[in-house]
């Protein structure tokens, strides 16, 4: 009994493990809560809403907290069903130590810090601000969270690469632009680390115009480097594409009929059998 409910639990709060209706209503529930609690964020930062509806806002944080704090045990208390954290104290450590486990804690934590330990109301409020990690536990309630980790895992290599790629351009940039124009304009292209502010803005082609060539090569190796930035920040773009498209075909595949003794594809037996 007491390990089938530990099943069950953990199936509830993890939605990748099971599709029955329990589990939808739960994630249905806790995503909404999640966007609300966001929404009440940043609303009380509106001081004549805030001054009106404080009492709410008060109630509807600790009725949250409540429903957080309760979900968070039972997250640690069915994370030893899982193989990776078996141990029934060492595998719950661990996974109180895990990335989706600590921005669960840290959603609520400002909360008992505030009851038991008393803060200045400056200090509070910038804690209060941690409760917007709890829009990242939107991705605990998503299948397709498991989608966009599996296209940046397969794809890391790309993605590195595309990256040095990048650096290597602003680096580059800031040089070439520093040369042409530190004589002209010593106070704004004052060292190569005060260009490479100019350098990203060209190269992400945000361009604040804080910092302007205005001689000749200048003129010609931004015009250069504007173009390539547009060239390279494509290659980001264009190996996620490759990388989503890619994981949608295996999903497609892995939705083929599968047997229910040994796992394998049924075409496979179909085969055997001719």
């Amino acid at each position: 009994m007491y390990h089938k409910t530990k099943k069950q639990v953990h199936s509830l709060l993890h939605p990748e493990l099971g599709n029955n209706r329990s589990v939808k209503i739960l994630n249905g529930f806790i995503i909404i809560l999640i966007i609300l609690n966001v929404a009440a964020v940043m609303l009380e930062t509106v001081d004549s809403i805030y001054r009106e509806y404080e009492t709410f806002f008060r109630i509807f944080d600790l009725v949250s907290v409540i429903i957080f704090t309760v979900e968070y045990v039972l997250r640690v208390w069915s994370s030893n069903h899982d193989p990776r954290y078996a141990h029934f104290l060492h595998g719950r450590l661990r996974y109180m130590l895990s990335a989706g486990a600590l921005i669960d804690l840290l959603a609520f934590l400002p909360f008992y810090i505030h009851v038991f330990a008393g803060l200045d109301l400056r200090v509070l409020r910038i804690l209060r601000l941690l409760r917007f990690l709890r829009l990242f536990r939107l991705t605990a309630f998503m299948k397709s969270t498991q989608l966009v980790k599996n296209v940046f895992k397969t794809r890391a290599n790309d993605l590195k690469l595309s990256l040095v790629l990048i650096l290597f351009l602003i680096i580059i940039a800031a040089c070439l632009v520093f040369f042409s124009e530190h004589r002209v304009q010593p106070e704004i292209f004052s060292s190569i680390p005060a260009t490479l502010w100019w350098s990203v803005m060209t190269v992400t082609t945000v361009g604040y115009g804080d910092m302007i060539p205005i001689t000749v090569p200048g003129k010609i190796f931004t015009s250069l480097i504007s173009v390539m930035g547009l060239a390279i920040f494509a290659l980001p773009a264009g190996i996620i594409t490759a990388g989503f498209l890619e994981e949608t075909r295996k999903l497609k595949k892995g939705k083929a009929a599968v047997c229910p003794h040994c796992g394998k594809p049924m075409e496979e037996h179909g085969h055997a059998a001719d």
